[in-house]
């Protein structure tokens, strides 16, 4: 029996949303990426090597970033979010929203003081 096709929400693991709000707003290399989620999750999430380029080449492959010119240092893999990557950036943000939006509404999660 052939299985079926996954969907994005199979593929996206906590690395791969990490890797993909580090690149929303700017084009990162790898070393780059991985100290963005360090300093987002105040260093509760560590990207090690393997992890983080399974993902990148994963994510490369499935065309949710793309690799761009690295102005002239050829030895750095420079990585640009593309139009389906933040499709799917933007589904899993909402999908988030309205678990914490219900957690706080059953009283299960504080509402936070900004």
């Amino acid at each position: 029996m052939a299985s079926s096709p996954r969907s994005p929400r199979d593929l996206l693991t906590p690395a791969a949303l990490h890797i993909l709000l580090s690149l929303a707003g700017r084009d990162l290399h790898g070393y780059g990426i991985k100290q963005d989620v360090e300093a987002r999750t105040d260093g509760a999430l560590n990207l090690g090597p393997g992890t983080l380029y399974e993902a990148i080449h994963r994510m490369e492959a499935d065309e949710w970033i793309q690799e761009v010119d690295s102005e002239g240092d050829a030895r750095k893999r420079v990585y640009r979010i593309t139009s389906e990557g933040s499709a799917i950036l933007q589904e899993e943000l909402r999908r988030l929203d309205g678990i914490v939006r219900y957690a706080r509404a059953e009283r299960l999660l504080p509402e936070v003081e900004h």
